[in-house]
């Protein structure tokens, strides 16, 4: 009689788990760093990895910066 109890807890925390799944674990993750000082990062980042000589990487920061 126990054993039967215990299946049905684990059968309703397995079906409680597979809800949740299903509306809240396969969203992906939001970016909410989205703007400016994103961009400014991927600036830095081309730079640094020598996609972008410092004329460029000046005229694009100023830029971004409004100026």
């Amino acid at each position: 009689m126990i054993f039967a109890w215990i299946f049905a807890i684990g059968g309703i925390v397995a079906l409680a788990f597979v809800i949740y799944r299903l509306f809240h674990g396969d969203r992906p993750q939001q970016d909410n760093s989205a703007g400016p000082t994103s961009a400014r990062t991927i600036l830095d980042e081309r730079f640094a990895r020598g996609e972008i000589d410092e004329n460029e990487y000046r005229q694009r920061r100023e830029t971004l910066n409004g100026r």
